[in-house]
């Protein structure tokens, strides 16, 4: 199936990317890399096994590079970020096991998942083995205002959850529903790994806050268009196969957008495809004519544009410097992956 072409850029031109952030903190990477590996070890052999498959498939390690990049951005100039960045990603890590189980997925990123490979009930085990770590490392830290602030996130990001289940498969949704759903799920953490860095620089509440709302735009933004991609990427990019949301019965906001744009007969295609699970041959690429017909994709990245661009509003407080560029860039990266 071809991408759907909604994207108005220039493809000559150079395209936003995670590299620059990557070659300034890349140092610092490799150090928080070692501490996962450190902290996944056990001497039950399964628990290194199946947390090194979901750690190396590939990820972009975006968020604990926010606590990297954040932290520096501030001027902190101690190994503290380290340790913490670590814990943002076995959070992460430990969200994206639980998801699978829950959304009984079979691919990430192009690999089958850890529940696919070694069952559910070792998938969900390690996942709290990783969030257990992260704890670990919180407490290790001393900071209990770091501890509170990603404590909560970790209960906000299960609340998503549960919320996004009693949800799942209601056209009825709103989009007031749906963020709240995704600022939880995703947008939470994008916001408590950037805040910190803050905290670890003991900079002013106002900084906090300002670093708060970068992440969580930015998180809000990178949701977007991962729902959008899901009707319009080209899979070798995007790392797993169009229409798993629809499959599924996700209802995300294009889906939203098209089901309140539609008309009587698409209103009902809708219901019998999501709510009602009954999906046949032709049915995802007609979806994708619905939204494309009702603007539905393309509204969906402005949307997302919109966010991006609060997000790197949010950095304005901040010197200007080679940091700031980059994770203004991220922004604009947010945006334009995948397609």
């Amino acid at each position: 199936m071809a991408p759907v072409p909604i994207v108005d850029r220039d493809r000559g031109s150079p395209q936003p990317s995670l590299d620059p952030l990557f070659r300034l903190l890349g140092a610092d990477l490799v150090r928080v890399n070692a501490v996962i590996v450190e902290r996944m070890d056990s001497p039950v052999a399964l628990i290194p096994q199946l947390a090194g498959h979901i750690v190396s498939a590939g990820g972009k390690r975006l968020r604990p590079m926010l606590t990297l990049g954040c932290a520096r951005l501030c001027g902190y100039r101690g190994d503290r970020h380290i340790a913490l960045a670590a814990a943002v990603e076995f959070i992460h890590t430990a969200t994206l096991l639980h998801d699978d189980v829950v959304d009984a997925s079979g691919l990430r990123r192009g690999r089958d998942t850890a529940n696919a490979v070694w069952g559910n009930k070792p998938a969900v085990l390690v996942g709290d083995f990783l969030f257990a770590r992260a704890f670990q490392l919180m407490v290790d830290d001393g900071s209990l205002h770091i501890l509170d602030i990603l404590s909560r996130t970790a209960a906000v990001i299960a609340e998503g959850e549960v919320h996004q289940l009693i949800t799942a498969n209601d056209t009825a949704t709103t989009e007031a529903a749906y963020l709240e759903v995704i600022e939880a799920k995703t947008a939470a953490l994008f916001a408590a790994a950037s805040r910190i860095g803050a905290v670890l620089a003991e900079r002013p509440a106002s900084e906090e806050e300002a670093l708060a709302g970068f992440g969580r735009n930015l998180g809000i933004a990178y949701q977007l268009v991962d729902d959008m991609l899901d009707f319009a990427a080209r899979p070798t990019e995007f790392g797993k196969s169009v229409g798993d949301d629809f499959r599924d019965g996700k209802i995300t906001l294009p889906i939203v957008i098209a089901f309140a744009r539609g008309n009587a007969e698409e209103r009902g295609f809708w219901r019998r495809t999501l709510e009602e699970g009954e999906q046949g041959p032709g049915d995802l690429e007609r979806a994708i004519r619905l939204l494309e017909r009702r603007g539905a994709l393309a509204e969906t990245l402005r949307r997302a544009r919109y966010y991006a661009a609060e997000a790197a509003q949010a950095l304005a407080p901040f010197r200007e410097g080679p940091l700031r560029r980059a994770l203004v860039e991220t922004t604009d990266f947010a945006t334009t992956r995948g397609f």
